[in-house]
């Protein structure tokens, strides 16, 4: 079995780290914007008053970054999960081959914690700054209960829209502006109700350079089993076999696709 990771990793350690290489973008960009547009001395802060316009500039820099980071050559390569709740739900749909899913998960969270720790060193104190915080993902007000419910929600919508977009013929190309232009509403919209994560490890990158683990579990458990409802509602009208690939944006070479033909292989 280690013999059989080891050669796993061997061969598709690109895609890793890759995979962790984009998560660690994306934490750079999220933390940056917070500062930006949240930080008492920003010059953004201090012209714009109101919290909702602020929110909708970083629901925009935010979506613009997962669109820039789906496109780029890493993400087309590996196929622009960063994300471990993405990961696992193309696992379930038997996209993935397991050994890849569990590198995945590992680089995704090793990559949200190195992007939050270069991003505190380039923006020093500015980031645990309490507007800023790190950019961390904590409960809205209105507590946890309701802020599990939402993450569900919207873990599950986006699942749901990545599994009818990218399986279409002529939206397919289309994915990643999906995916972006929802984590823009997201962010605009639902980000008050709880942070707005949808990924264990974009909240673990935050809380553990924060030292602020106390919320953890809610963003370990509701995105996660909002996007595997998602999967299985689709697994039920449409049939696993409607699934194409675990890529958002799809070209060759693909080690999910390369995996399918050799089990296809094996049991011819």
């Amino acid at each position: 079995m280690t013999g059989n990771r080891l050669q796993t990793l061997s061969h598709h350690w690109p895609e890793y780290l890759m995979e962790a290489a984009l998560l660690a973008l994306f934490m750079m960009s999220a933390c940056a914007f917070t500062v930006l547009i949240e930080h008492p001395a920003s010059p953004v802060r201090q012209a714009i008053a109101d919290q909702n316009v602020r929110r909708f500039l970083i629901g925009v820099a935010m979506g613009t970054t997962a669109i820039c980071l789906i496109y780029s050559p890493w993400g087309r390569q590996s196929g622009a999960h960063f994300n471990p709740s993405t990961t696992l739900t193309f696992w379930w749909l038997g996209k993935v081959r397991p050994r890849d899913a569990a590198w995945y998960v590992v680089a995704q969270f090793a990559g949200a914690a190195v992007g939050v720790l270069i991003a505190r060193g380039l923006l020093g104190p500015r980031l645990a700054h309490p507007a800023a915080h790190f950019a961390v993902t904590m409960p809205g007000s209105r507590g946890a209960a309701v802020a599990f419910t939402a993450e569900a929600a919207i873990s599950f919508v986006l699942m749901s829209v990545i599994l009818r977009v990218s399986n279409h013929p002529s939206l397919a190309r289309y994915t990643g502006l999906f995916a972006g232009g929802l984590v823009a509403l997201y962010i605009t919209f639902e980000a008050p109700l709880s942070g707005m994560s949808m990924n264990p490890a974009r909240t673990f990158g935050s809380a553990i350079i924060a030292g602020d683990l106390k919320s953890l579990w809610l963003y370990f458990t509701a995105p996660p089993l909002g996007m595997l409802a998602a999967a299985s509602l689709y697994v039920r009208r449409r049939g696993r076999d409607a699934v194409f690939c675990a890529k958002l944006c799809h070209e060759q070479p693909c080690l999910f696709c390369d995996w399918r033909r050799e089990r296809l292989g094996r049991r011819a």
